[in-house]
């Protein structure tokens, strides 16, 4: 069974609220060395046997009509995961 993994940003211009309010509590906790945080979204699709180039290619398809809102996110990587494929 194969994986592919998509991950989604917000992009540059869009504040992220859930980011800034992680770099505000790192300090907090100990860990001053960071200057900012974003956060985003992981997907993991499954797939039946190795994952193949049609498969990422409609993984990127899905990633950029479904599992993004182009207006405000940023697909930044279609991937295999390593293990799996």
């Amino acid at each position: 069974m194969g994986r592919i993994v998509v991950e989604v940003m917000p992009k540059p211009e869009i504040l992220d609220p859930q980011g800034k309010a992680v770099v505000g509590s790192l300090p907090r906790l100990g860990f001053d060395q960071f200057t900012g945080v974003r956060q985003g979204r992981r997907f993991e699709l499954t797939v039946d046997g190795p994952v193949t180039d049609a498969h990422l290619a409609a993984a990127a398809e899905a990633a950029s009509t479904l599992l993004s809102n182009p207006i405000i996110e940023d697909v930044v990587s279609v991937r295999a995961d390593e293990e799996t494929r």
